[in-house]
């Protein structure tokens, strides 16, 4: 039986595919121009293919630029990151969610309020807390700021306050502490949810740019973004073909996550609701 598309459907189906269109366009420019030979990248009239197929770009930018040490710094760098937010985030909005304690409401509010608060607004204070600390061009410096996420907090508490009570409850009359339940019956139950945030966090961090370029100065610790861009002003020049080929390097690590994790990007985004923001 063939399926008959609504005109409403039909509708949403153009509108998406033409969605889709313009996302891919500038990825499939990228990729075309970082395969053109260098002379031909500003040609007139433009063209999507050059009149030959090369590599030299995504040679030049292996060779000279440090590319695969800032990887391996914005790999370390996201992992730890991911790590620390998602269990901080899950410990503060379990006790938000399960326990009760003076201020509770105050401090939840505080919290929320911190979703609205733009990043960029605290780029000066952290900047200077980590000057005082002597964290400056440290891996520290990277990650500790970027540790403290209330929008992660509240998604794991909508969470928490419905997974069933009576779990832990049954746990507590067998014996089991607060800190057990926690790790071996919550935590476990959270596994989409978690999975989630971990993939969106990982991202995130792996695509910041700004704060990651002000604290870090020493090429050593500087993560993906930040030698790219450090790279194309002080070398590349306008080289646009090489400049085009550091993008999707930068960007081929994000596109393998996505494919090998897609499956736990949609189950958690179901069990969040983020679909709807």
């Amino acid at each position: 039986m063939t399926k008959r598309f609504s005109f409403s459907q039909l509708v949403l189906l153009v509108v998406t595919l033409a969605l889709a269109v313009l996302w891919l366009a500038p990825l499939a420019w990228a990729v075309a121009t970082s395969l053109k030979p260098e002379s031909e990248t500003t040609k007139l009239p433009l063209e999507w293919i050059g009149s030959e197929i090369t590599f030299d770009a995504y040679a030049l930018v292996l060779g000279t630029g440090g590319i695969v040490k800032w990887a391996i710094n914005s790999t370390v760098t996201a992992l730890v990151v991911t790590f620390m937010t998602v269990l901080f985030s899950a410990m503060a909005a379990y006790g938000f969610a399960r326990t009760q304690f003076k201020g509770q409401r105050v401090l939840l509010g505080l919290v929320l309020a911190g979703i609205m608060v733009p990043p960029q607004v605290l780029i000066a204070p952290l900047f200077a807390e980590m000057v005082s600390f002597g964290l400056v061009d440290t891996w520290w410096a990277i990650i500790l700021p970027q540790v403290a996420a209330p929008l992660i907090v509240y998604i794991l508490f909508k969470f928490f306050q419905d997974v069933p009570a009576e779990l832990e409850q049954a746990a507590f009359v067998d014996g089991a502490g607060r800190w057990r339940v926690f790790f071996q019956i919550v935590l476990p139950l959270s596994r989409p949810v978690l999975g989630a945030v971990s993939i969106f966090t990982f991202i995130s961090t792996w695509n910041n740019f700004l704060w990651p370029f002000l604290v870090s100065t020493d090429p050593n610790t500087m993560t993906l973004p930040v030698g790219l861009a450090n790279v194309v002003q002080g070398t590349f020049g306008l080289r646009y073909a090489q400049i085009m080929a550091s993008v999707v390097l930068a960007g081929l690590p994000l596109l393998v996550v996505f494919v090998l994790f897609q499956r736990q990007i949609i189950r958690g985004v179901a069990h969040t609701g983020l679909a709807g923001q």
